[in-house]
């Protein structure tokens, strides 16, 4: 064991002289290409809230919401995991952390996958959530200082190489999720046509007679039957009798993700104290100024003291707040907006593509916004986030309400192209960030620093989600109201069995949809279902403008913060090593 240990230690991967730079990446883009698969989230979030119905959903399936946080707690460890493992990185080294974070990743999606098959939710966020988040941060950080000091010719670079797997992680994870739940997904058992079975509601559930005994069901219409991985019949299914698959997946993905990751952990190497690229020049303290990167250090333990941090905390925490939401739930949102005002074009298999583009421009967003940060500066890109950003926030509900009135495909255009100019600054934030602490606070600690300043990121993944699915759930509970109320009672009897006074019961138990009541509504009523999102757009939107000002009073660290002032015996041991 000893001997295994001493193979992760940081003394055991500094390379040799004249080892080529360039074959580090490949080793961070790799893990981060497996962690990265978090981004396609949204690809279980229908199946997971049809575990028991898998053709619609049932009454005893878990909800939106709580399957949303799932990933929301994954992101919460993530940070979490990056803030107290940053430190304890510079000590060990990025191969220890990545082969722990390799058994973290790996082995949370093992245990979610038995709290699917048990419908322990639970478990799910034990195992996918708490230690998968964990693998998640430590994994993150693990390349990023280590890229930063092997290219301080181009810091911006080097981070959007470290972070860019990540973006791109759905890319690869979306399409080979969509394919793993076709291939463990099994349909429920087939009862007939709606015509052709006696249905009884009660408590708000649906229950047909099947051999002398009463058994729950659920009615799949042909649009719920279009977004299956086989296709199949319209009707009446029995709950608990099929597989949406998704344990199936969880179980292969665990391992392997795990083999993946290890044999990038062991790739790792770090240079030499005092390498630098041959031929390359540190810029002098004129040129430093000039664009604000600093040439002093700052140690990380003082870093958390300075104004700075804290402003770069929000700028952070703000950004991702307004994107991570939006991402958790891009393949819902994507089939609320449009799949009911353009059902030719929007279909299971154009939302599965849409999230594999999210994942496109948000890994292509992280290498062209942090390397083109070399060139205007961190503080200018950022602001060119904010400002772009509030424009495209604001243009979503304004698409969403023209699509409800005139279905056409110019709004989905524009929603598109919108949304994935959103998800390249998402991804440029983060690839950018660690690239701006170094030129803020210098490179002796900004891994730790990093890692630290990732809580931001904790935070956004309670704050996004919760304010994208609190918003939408108030709006659906308002649409809900107003669509009964417009419904002849004697048509919504016949439909859903019961009465209007009984739609809160019939809501609980999910008989009671959207969908189903504009299937009976009066001629020329709007869909509400496109403009379930406007609220929270309006308040992503606020916040980048909040995130804009902070961003505007990020200035030089004074130089009472510097290392050489606050931890003397450091900066020595520095100097002397170099």
């Amino acid at each position: 064991m000893s001997g295994f240990m001493a193979m992760l230690g940081k003394e055991r991967i500094i390379a040799k002289p004249g080892f080529n730079r360039w074959l580090v990446p490949p080793a961070s883009i790799a893990i981060h290409l497996c962690i990265g698969s978090v981004y396609a989230w949204s690809i279980f979030n229908t199946p997971l809230v049809k575990e028991f119905g898998v053709v619609a959903g049932a009454a005893d399936d878990w909800s939106l919401s709580s399957v949303v946080w799932i990933f929301s707690t994954a992101i919460v460890f993530l940070g979490l995991a990056a803030a107290i493992g940053g430190k304890w990185l510079e000590r060990v080294g990025p191969r220890a952390v990545g082969v722990l974070a390799a058994c973290c990743w790996g082995g949370g999606f093992l245990i979610g996958s038995v709290g699917i098959s048990t419908h322990q939710l639970w478990l799910i966020y034990l195992g996918y959530g708490a230690i998968g988040g964990i693998g998640l941060g430590l994994a993150y950080v693990s390349p990023v200082s280590t890229l930063i000091r092997w290219f301080p010719d181009r810091r911006g670079m080097a981070t959007g190489m470290a972070i860019m797997g990540f973006g791109g992680g759905a890319m690869i994870g979306a399409p080979l999720k969509t394919y793993l739940l076709g291939v463990f997904y099994q349909a429920p058992e087939y009862l007939g046509k709606i015509t052709d079975v006696e249905l009884i509601t009660e408590g708000g559930r649906r229950f047909a007679q099947v051999a002398g005994s009463q058994v729950e069901v659920v009615i799949a219409s042909v649009a719920d039957m279009a977004k299956m991985p086989l296709a199949g019949p319209e009707g009446v299914y029995v709950v608990g009798t099929g597989d949406t698959g998704v344990s199936g997946v969880f179980l292969t993905l665990g391992i392997s993700y795990f083999i993946v990751m290890i044999i990038a952990a062991f790739s790792y190497r770090i240079p030499a104290v005092g390498w630098k690229p041959e031929g390359w020049v540190a810029p002098t303290a004129d040129e430093s100024s000039k664009r604000m990167i600093t040439n002093d250090d700052v140690h990380i333990d003082q870093a958390t003291k300075t104004p700075q941090f804290y402003r770069l905390w929000i700028v952070l925490c703000l950004n991702v707040t307004a994107g991570i939401g939006v991402i958790g739930v891009a393949k819902t949102m994507m089939t609320e907006i449009f799949g009911s005002t353009l059902p030719g074009i929007v279909d299971a298999n154009f939302a599965a593509t849409y999230v594999l583009m999210i994942s496109v421009f948000n890994m292509c967003g992280r290498f062209i916004w942090a390397s083109m940060s070399d060139f205007i500066g961190r503080k200018n890109t950022y602001h060119c986030f904010f400002v772009l950003g509030i424009i495209l926030y604001l243009s979503i509900p304004l698409v969403a309400n023209q699509v409800s009135v005139n279905p056409a495909v110019m709004w989905l255009v524009l929603f598109y192209a919108a949304t994935m100019v959103i998800f390249t600054m998402y991804g440029g934030g983060f690839a950018t960030i660690p690239a701006y602490l170094a030129d803020v606070f210098g490179t002796l600690h900004v891994g730790g620093i990093h890692g630290r300043l990732l809580t931001a990121w904790s935070t956004a993944g309670v704050l996004g989600p919760f304010a994208i699915t609190y918003l939408r759930q108030k709006s659906l509970d308002g649409a809900l109201i107003d669509l009964a109320n417009k419904i002849d009672p004697a048509a919504f009897q016949a439909k859903f069995g019961a009465g209007v006074d009984k739609l809160q019961e019939l809501i609980a138990g999910k008989t009671v949809t959207i969908t189903k009541l504009m299937e009976i509504a009066p001629e020329g009523t709007v869909d509400p279902t496109p403009s379930l999102y406007n609220t929270t757009m309006y308040a992503m939107a606020a916040l980048l403008l909040i995130a804009f000002f902070a961003n505007l009073g990020v200035k030089r660290v004074d130089g009472k913060h510097h290392v050489h002032n606050t931890h003397p015996e450091v900066a020595e041991n520095n100097k002397k090593a170099a």
